[in-house]
């Protein structure tokens, strides 16, 4: 009974006319996603310009950030990048929808899949394997590529606030056979996708609040979520990461499959955590701009710290 009433109450929001603006949101990216994806790429850049100018909060994490992750570049050199990550923001922006629409073919013609044969190796060998997915902005196009032209996976999620949103995203991450695992929801359904062959995407790069463990990320202790090499402990899966890359002016997009990590996990628990943030820190280095971070990654600070921010 309660799981009719909780529902019924998500559908009447979903269809109040207080949900009709985001039900037009949708349609709006949805329209876009029709576009060719250089239009999109330019208009994308255009409006993330317009977003560094107007969003002073974002702007001001985003800055702070990168002052903290990157202290050996000048203050101009800094700003420059934080200019070009609002312009790859509003890339990814403008793209949502094409991520929710677009037909096997036609993400097959935009994604370019690099190092594929560490990913079907693993699959031969019938491993099961998690997708260390960092924040890169052409995440929701690579993972809806990922599950068209590679293999369907689990992906964790935090429902959203909004209920149209969050209906339409979890309805788009599900269309070509993924699964959706609720973050707040116990262990038990990512460790039997795991052991099912499903592929697990795992997300773990934002702060983690006080559940998280302190370890460096940049050179700087940053709140991270332990539960990499547990997961890899428990299911015996190996780790992958991967890396969701815009091309320039609209080329397109590169999924990039990395060698599985060695000797992981090692069952010390934070040796392995200090681990995956330095393979997402390597990565990040490779391509700055296109980091999430208007996130702000730091802000549990340990006991007796002050904050960054």
């Amino acid at each position: 009974m309660r799981i009719s009433f909780l529902n019924w109450n998500i559908e009447r929001a979903l269809w109040n006319p207080g949900a009709w603006l985001s039900w037009l949101g949708v349609w709006m990216l949805e329209s876009l996603g029709h576009l060719p994806l250089p239009f999109l790429w330019a208009l994308g850049q255009l409006l993330g310009v317009a977003a560094y100018c107007i969003a002073g909060k974002r702007r001001r994490i985003a800055r702070r950030n990168l002052a903290v992750c990157f202290p050996g570049l000048g203050a101009r050199a800094r700003e420059r990048l934080l200019i070009a990550h609002f312009g790859w923001l509003g890339v990814a922006a403008v793209t949502q929808g094409l991520g929710w629409i677009a037909s096997p073919q036609r993400l097959a013609r935009l994604v370019r899949i690099r190092g594929r044969a560490h990913f079907d190796a693993c699959i031969a060998q019938g491993r099961p394997i998690i997708l260390l997915v960092p924040h890169f902005l052409g995440l929701e196009l690579g993972g809806a590529a990922f599950s068209a032209l590679v293999h369907p996976g689990a992906y964790m999620y935090q429902r959203l606030r909004n209920p149209v949103f969050d209906q339409r995203l979890r309805q788009a991450r599900q269309r070509f056979g993924s699964l959706a695992i609720e973050r707040n929801a116990d262990l038990r359904p990512a460790i039997r996708a795991l052991k099912a062959g499903i592929p697990l995407f795992y997300l773990p790069d934002q702060d983690a609040g006080r559940r998280g463990v302190f370890v460096p990320f940049c050179g700087i202790l940053a709140s991270t979520v332990p539960m990499l090499g547990r997961f890899a402990a428990l299911t015996g899966a190996v780790v992958i990461p991967t890396i969701a890359r815009f091309l320039s002016w609209g080329q397109g997009l590169e999924l990039t499959f990395a060698p599985p990590l060695a000797d992981f996990p090692s069952g010390n628990v934070e040796h392995d955590t200090a681990r995956m943030n330095q393979v997402i820190e390597d990565q990040l280095r490779q391509i700055p701009a296109q980091y999430f971070w208007v996130h702000r990654r730091f802000k549990t600070r340990p006991p007796g710290e002050r904050s960054i921010y």
